[in-house]
Protein backbone atom coordinates (compact mmCIF):
# COMPACT_ATOMS: atom_id res chain seq x y z
CA UNK A 1 0.00 0.00 0.00
CA UNK A 2 1.35 3.40 -0.94
CA UNK A 3 0.21 5.47 2.02
CA UNK A 4 2.05 5.43 5.38
CA UNK A 5 0.35 3.66 8.26
CA UNK A 6 -1.48 5.85 10.73
CA UNK A 7 -0.47 5.23 14.38
CA UNK A 8 -2.92 3.48 16.69
CA UNK A 9 -0.80 3.37 19.83
CA UNK A 10 -3.68 4.67 21.96
CA UNK A 11 -5.84 1.58 21.35
CA UNK A 12 -5.44 -2.06 22.38
CA UNK A 13 -3.25 -4.25 20.23
CA UNK A 14 -5.13 -6.82 18.14
CA UNK A 15 -5.28 -10.08 20.06
CA UNK A 16 -7.63 -13.02 19.74
CA UNK A 17 -9.99 -11.64 22.39
CA UNK A 18 -10.11 -8.14 20.88
CA UNK A 19 -11.10 -9.34 17.38
CA UNK A 20 -14.61 -10.10 16.11
CA UNK A 21 -14.72 -12.44 13.12
CA UNK A 22 -17.30 -11.42 10.52
CA UNK A 23 -18.24 -13.83 7.72
CA UNK A 24 -19.43 -11.88 4.69
CA UNK A 25 -22.53 -13.57 3.25
CA UNK A 26 -24.50 -10.52 2.19
CA UNK A 27 -23.90 -10.50 -1.56
CA UNK A 28 -26.28 -11.17 -4.42
CA UNK A 29 -24.50 -14.28 -5.72
CA UNK A 30 -25.14 -13.05 -9.24
CA UNK A 31 -22.50 -15.29 -10.85
CA UNK A 32 -24.01 -18.29 -9.09
CA UNK A 33 -27.53 -17.72 -10.37
CA UNK A 34 -28.58 -15.27 -7.67
CA UNK A 35 -28.51 -17.82 -4.86
CA UNK A 36 -27.48 -16.97 -1.30
CA UNK A 37 -23.91 -18.26 -1.51
CA UNK A 38 -23.53 -18.54 2.25
CA UNK A 39 -26.11 -21.32 2.26
CA UNK A 40 -24.75 -23.23 -0.75
CA UNK A 41 -23.54 -26.68 0.42
CA UNK A 42 -19.88 -27.61 0.10
CA UNK A 43 -18.80 -31.08 1.16
CA UNK A 44 -21.95 -31.48 3.24
CA UNK A 45 -22.00 -28.10 4.96
CA UNK A 46 -23.09 -24.57 4.05
CA UNK A 47 -20.25 -22.35 2.90
CA UNK A 48 -20.84 -19.68 5.55
CA UNK A 49 -20.92 -22.30 8.29
CA UNK A 50 -17.62 -23.72 7.06
CA UNK A 51 -16.14 -20.23 7.23
CA UNK A 52 -17.47 -19.70 10.76
CA UNK A 53 -15.90 -22.93 11.98
CA UNK A 54 -12.55 -22.10 10.39
CA UNK A 55 -12.60 -18.62 11.89
CA UNK A 56 -13.81 -19.61 15.36
CA UNK A 57 -10.43 -20.62 16.88
CA UNK A 58 -8.85 -17.42 15.58
CA UNK A 59 -11.12 -14.79 17.16
CA UNK A 60 -12.87 -13.87 20.39
CA UNK A 61 -16.38 -13.56 18.92
CA UNK A 62 -18.21 -14.27 15.67
CA UNK A 63 -20.96 -12.74 13.53
CA UNK A 64 -22.41 -13.12 10.04
CA UNK A 65 -23.08 -10.33 7.57
CA UNK A 66 -26.25 -11.35 5.70
CA UNK A 67 -29.06 -9.57 3.87
CA UNK A 68 -31.22 -12.60 3.09
CA UNK A 69 -32.36 -15.71 4.98
CA UNK A 70 -31.51 -14.00 8.25
CA UNK A 71 -33.53 -16.44 10.34
CA UNK A 72 -31.63 -19.38 8.90
CA UNK A 73 -28.30 -17.80 9.77
CA UNK A 74 -29.56 -16.86 13.25
CA UNK A 75 -30.39 -20.52 13.88
CA UNK A 76 -26.63 -21.19 13.89
CA UNK A 77 -26.33 -19.35 17.20
CA UNK A 78 -24.28 -16.30 16.15
CA UNK A 79 -25.35 -12.67 15.66
CA UNK A 80 -26.48 -11.77 12.15
CA UNK A 81 -25.90 -8.19 11.01
CA UNK A 82 -27.53 -6.83 7.86
CA UNK A 83 -26.13 -3.93 5.85
CA UNK A 84 -27.32 -0.48 6.84
CA UNK A 85 -26.79 0.62 3.23
CA UNK A 86 -29.36 -0.53 0.69
CA UNK A 87 -28.67 -2.19 -2.62
CA UNK A 88 -26.05 -4.85 -1.81
CA UNK A 89 -23.26 -2.28 -1.50
CA UNK A 90 -20.45 -4.84 -1.25
CA UNK A 91 -17.99 -6.03 1.39
CA UNK A 92 -17.27 -2.54 2.74
CA UNK A 93 -20.94 -2.18 3.68
CA UNK A 94 -20.66 -5.38 5.68
CA UNK A 95 -17.48 -4.17 7.32
CA UNK A 96 -19.13 -0.85 8.26
CA UNK A 97 -21.94 -2.68 10.01
CA UNK A 98 -19.40 -4.91 11.71
CA UNK A 99 -17.38 -1.95 12.99
CA UNK A 100 -20.62 -0.38 14.22
CA UNK A 101 -22.07 -3.45 15.94
CA UNK A 102 -19.00 -5.25 17.28
CA UNK A 103 -18.05 -4.75 20.92
CA UNK A 104 -14.38 -5.50 20.25
CA UNK A 105 -11.70 -3.07 19.11
CA UNK A 106 -11.04 -4.97 15.87
CA UNK A 107 -13.05 -6.74 13.16
CA UNK A 108 -11.73 -9.29 10.66
CA UNK A 109 -13.80 -10.00 7.55
CA UNK A 110 -13.68 -13.19 5.50
CA UNK A 111 -15.88 -13.96 2.48
CA UNK A 112 -18.14 -16.98 2.76
CA UNK A 113 -17.08 -18.22 -0.67
CA UNK A 114 -13.39 -18.74 0.20
CA UNK A 115 -13.69 -21.56 2.74
CA UNK A 116 -10.01 -22.59 2.63
CA UNK A 117 -8.52 -19.38 4.04
CA UNK A 118 -5.43 -19.86 6.26
CA UNK A 119 -5.87 -21.11 9.81
CA UNK A 120 -3.40 -18.44 10.99
CA UNK A 121 -4.99 -15.61 9.01
CA UNK A 122 -5.93 -13.43 11.98
CA UNK A 123 -2.68 -13.94 13.88
CA UNK A 124 -0.54 -12.91 10.92
CA UNK A 125 -2.64 -9.87 10.05
CA UNK A 126 -2.62 -8.84 13.72
CA UNK A 127 1.17 -9.16 13.99
CA UNK A 128 1.64 -7.00 10.91
CA UNK A 129 -0.78 -4.34 12.14
CA UNK A 130 0.94 -4.24 15.52
CA UNK A 131 4.43 -4.10 14.04
CA UNK A 132 3.53 -1.19 11.75
CA UNK A 133 1.19 0.59 14.15
CA UNK A 134 -1.44 0.31 11.42
CA UNK A 135 -5.22 0.41 11.90
CA UNK A 136 -5.80 -1.84 8.89
CA UNK A 137 -4.21 -4.97 7.42
CA UNK A 138 -5.08 -6.80 4.20
CA UNK A 139 -4.06 -10.31 3.18
CA UNK A 140 -2.20 -10.80 -0.10
CA UNK A 141 -1.34 -13.90 -2.11
CA UNK A 142 1.15 -14.21 -4.99
CA UNK A 143 0.33 -14.62 -8.64
CA UNK A 144 2.15 -16.88 -11.08
CA UNK A 145 4.98 -14.37 -11.43
CA UNK A 146 5.44 -14.02 -7.68
CA UNK A 147 3.80 -10.59 -7.51
CA UNK A 148 1.67 -9.67 -4.51
CA UNK A 149 -2.05 -9.83 -5.21
CA UNK A 150 -4.22 -8.14 -2.53
CA UNK A 151 -7.11 -10.18 -1.18
CA UNK A 152 -9.19 -7.23 0.03
CA UNK A 153 -12.11 -9.18 1.48
CA UNK A 154 -9.67 -10.58 4.08
CA UNK A 155 -9.41 -7.40 6.08
CA UNK A 156 -8.50 -6.70 9.72
CA UNK A 157 -9.76 -3.24 10.69
CA UNK A 158 -9.75 -1.18 13.88
CA UNK A 159 -13.05 0.29 15.10
CA UNK A 160 -11.63 3.80 14.87
CA UNK A 161 -11.86 3.57 11.08
CA UNK A 162 -15.66 3.52 11.15
CA UNK A 163 -16.32 7.28 10.63
CA UNK A 164 -13.99 7.48 7.64
CA UNK A 165 -15.43 4.33 6.11
CA UNK A 166 -18.94 5.67 6.52
CA UNK A 167 -17.96 8.88 4.72
CA UNK A 168 -16.27 6.89 1.94
CA UNK A 169 -19.40 4.81 1.35
CA UNK A 170 -21.76 7.77 1.53
CA UNK A 171 -19.65 9.45 -1.16
CA UNK A 172 -20.23 6.43 -3.41
CA UNK A 173 -16.97 4.60 -2.77
CA UNK A 174 -17.15 0.82 -3.01
CA UNK A 175 -13.63 -0.51 -3.73
CA UNK A 176 -11.88 -1.97 -0.70
CA UNK A 177 -8.40 -1.28 -2.09
CA UNK A 178 -9.13 2.39 -2.72
CA UNK A 179 -10.34 2.90 0.85
CA UNK A 180 -7.56 0.78 2.33
CA UNK A 181 -4.81 2.70 0.55
CA UNK A 182 -6.23 5.99 1.83
CA UNK A 183 -6.22 4.61 5.38
CA UNK A 184 -2.60 3.46 5.25
CA UNK A 185 -3.24 -0.28 5.25
CA UNK A 186 -0.39 -2.75 5.60
CA UNK A 187 -0.32 -5.54 3.02
CA UNK A 188 0.51 -8.97 4.46
CA UNK A 189 1.97 -11.61 2.14
CA UNK A 190 0.78 -15.19 2.51
CA UNK A 191 3.17 -17.49 0.66
CA UNK A 192 0.94 -20.51 0.82
CA UNK A 193 2.45 -23.96 0.49
CA UNK A 194 1.29 -26.03 -2.42
CA UNK A 195 -1.31 -27.96 -0.41
CA UNK A 196 -2.95 -24.62 0.51
CA UNK A 197 -2.76 -23.12 -2.97
CA UNK A 198 -6.56 -22.67 -2.89
CA UNK A 199 -6.46 -20.67 0.34
CA UNK A 200 -7.80 -17.46 -1.18
CA UNK A 201 -9.75 -18.88 -4.12
CA UNK A 202 -13.25 -17.40 -4.44
CA UNK A 203 -16.04 -19.76 -5.48
CA UNK A 204 -17.87 -17.24 -7.64
CA UNK A 205 -19.55 -19.87 -9.82
CA UNK A 206 -20.78 -23.42 -9.39
CA UNK A 207 -17.78 -24.66 -11.37
CA UNK A 208 -15.41 -22.74 -9.06
CA UNK A 209 -17.01 -24.41 -6.07
CA UNK A 210 -16.80 -27.86 -7.61
CA UNK A 211 -13.08 -27.35 -8.15
CA UNK A 212 -12.43 -26.56 -4.48
CA UNK A 213 -11.23 -29.45 -2.34
CA UNK A 214 -11.62 -29.57 1.45
CA UNK A 215 -8.85 -27.89 3.47
CA UNK A 216 -6.15 -30.23 4.76
CA UNK A 217 -6.90 -29.18 8.36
Amino acid sequence: MAQPARPIDTVPAPTRDTVTGLVLAGGQGSRMGGVDKGLVPWHGQALARRALERLMPQVGSLAISANRNVQTYESWGVPVWSDTLAGFAGPLAGLLTGLTRATTSWVITVPCDSPRFPSDLVARLARAALARGAPLALAASRDGQGRLQPEPAFCLAHAGLRPGLEQFLQAGGRRVRQWAEAEGAVLVAFDLPQDDAQGFVNANTADDLAALTPPPC
